[in-house]
């Protein structure tokens, strides 16, 4: 029987629930917004199988990829619509052409985000940029399951946790399985997420467009972007990252999920076949190619995307991994805890406006700024210098 007594022992993937032949795990919200399984001890036959699905058990071990590119789409729309370079859509288009199902995250009718599939080309746009907020799981892993029984290709992406999660439910490897999953900084909290769009909007019904990673400005200077109508008018909100409330609250890991200060899926163990990325860094590794629209970061962890990777409709070059750790240390690092991330929840609990609260506990003392600064200026002094920087730590190659 599954039991949470630590929650960061528990990364939400809902494996557990939708293993249960009994049907006994529910899942539920807690006061932070997260969701939890939770147990009818009463239906429960004590089988096992929710403990031997579970990611957070049962880790991967770390893994070495065996190639690393710099990667963009040449369809030059797709690429302005995505997050980076456009890679996730490209792969996406070429399993659907053939015949296949691509599964991934979107905003509800609510802007929520839940994870959903999809068998038409149209449908992938729902599914491109970036949503910094954790997805629902819901019934996907057995609608996968379904659709390879079936013969059926299925490209599923998401973040690591919830692939591990996924590769784990499913007991078998399949051929016709594409796993995707990206560099995850981690996951924040929906119903923080909530408390903002209505702070923002005052009515969800009045949204009409959400992107994190708006490129109005440039890609390396991205934009949180929300429209709405205000009464009769359109209302637009555009703002940098480093401006917008939220945004800031969780780039400083203010109110991610308990597990992702111990993510168990950090140096690729979460199984998948493709980890995609922003290729953070390029202008200093490889600036003849960087035009500030957008360039991905593409791992090739198995040999089942040596096809994609070879594209015609895809432009890439060769990349090394220890750029990557350099400049996208997330892939190895678990983010670190919020000193005021309890206090944060505590006050939330009181209908606090967010913004305030993001603002009250997102201040940062003046030698933590200072060495952030210098830490940015050191990167860009030892950028292509044959030294990297992780975690403080400076290695030479």
């Amino acid at each position: 029987m599954i039991r949470i007594t630590e929650k960061a022992n528990c990364c939400g993937c809902s494996a557990c629930v939708q293993s249960c032949p009994k049907h006994c795990i529910s899942i539920s919200e807690d006061k932070e917004g997260f969701l939890y399984p939770k147990v009818d001890i009463g239906i429960c036959i004590d089988c096992g199988l929710c403990e031997k699905v579970c990611p957070v058990l049962h880790q991967g071990a770390p893994r070495t990829p065996i190639h690393v590119y710099a990667a963009k789409n040449k369809n030059e729309e797709i690429r302005r619509q995505s997050s980076s370079g456009g890679v996730f859509t490209l792969l996406a288009e070429q399993v659907i052409e053939a015949g296949g199902v691509v599964f991934g995250a979107r905003f509800d009718e609510n802007w929520e985000v839940k994870h959903d599939y999809t068998e038409t080309k149209e449908g992938l746009a729902a599914f491109r940029g970036s949503k910094y907020v954790q997805s629902r799981i819901e019934n996907t892993y057995q609608e996968a399951k379904q659709f390879l029984g079936s013969g059926r290709l299925v490209l599923f992406s998401g973040t690591p946790c919830q692939i591990a999660g996924l590769k784990i439910f499913l007991r078998k490897e399949y051929d016709n399985l594409l796993l995707v999953d990206f560099i995850c900084h981690g996951v924040p909290s929906p119903k923080v997420w909530r408390m903002y769009l209505d702070e923002t909007a005052g009515n969800r019904e009045s949204i009409q467009y959400i992107n994190f990673r708006d490129k109005t400005y440039g890609w390396k200077k991205y934009a949180f972007a929300l429209n709405h109508t205000a009464t009769k008018e359109e209302a637009k909100i555009l703002e940098l990252s480093s401006r917008n409330t939220y945004i800031k609250g969780f780039l400083s890991d203010l109110y991610l999920r308990p597990s992702c200060y111990i993510c168990p899926s950090k140096e690729l163990k979460s199984g998948s076949d493709l980890t995609i990325a922003d290729f953070w860094g390029i202008q200093r590794v490889m600036p003849k190619i960087d035009d500030n629209k957008g360039l991905s970061v593409v791992i090739e962890n198995t040999t089942k995307v040596a096809n994609f990777i070879n594209t015609q409709d895809l432009s890439c070059w060769e990349a090394n991994y220890e750029d990557v750790l350099t400049y996208n240390p997330s892939i190895a690092i678990s983010s670190k805890k919020h000193r005021n991330r309890e206090r944060f929840f505590e006050e939330i609990q009181y209908r606090e406006s967010v913004y305030r609260l993001i603002l009250k506990y997102n201040k940062h003392p003046f030698l933590t700024r200072l060495t952030r600064k210098a830490k940015s200026l050191m990167l860009k002094a030892l950028g292509g210098s044959g030294i990297r920087v992780v975690k403080g730590i400076i290695y030479k190659r």
